[in-house]
């Protein structure tokens, strides 16, 4: 052997190696943490997902529901619109009927 490795440097070379594996030790410790952070928004974000889908269909079910009800409206405000119309109709033909008949009745007829 050309170079035998001294005690001294092997205990060097034993606690650089201790003092590295610390070092790691800590760097792994530190992202496991943030693995664990995101983890949990990712959690979190997922659950928000999970409500707005359920809340769009809620939405949707509203708005075929308001659609439906303004529809119903349209067709009782017509329903209201055309009576009024129709006993406008009879009461003008009640009207015209009777001065018809007055008028008649002063020619003689």
């Amino acid at each position: 052997m050309d170079n035998p490795v001294t005690h001294r440097e092997l205990e060097e070379f034993r606690r650089l190696m201790e003092s590295e594996n610390a070092q790691l030790r800590q760097e792994n410790d530190r992202q496991n943490h943030r693995i664990e952070n995101l983890e949990k928004n990712l959690e979190k974000i997922t659950e928000i997902s999970e409500s707005v889908h359920e809340l769009a269909i809620v939405m949707k079910s509203m708005k075929d529901e308001q659609t439906r009800q303004g529809e119903q409206l349209k067709q009782i405000e017509g329903r209201d619109g055309e009576k009024w119309r129709k006993a406008m109709a009879y009461i003008g033909t009640a009207i015209l009927g009777a001065v018809l008949a007055i008028v008649f009745a002063k020619i003689g007829l």
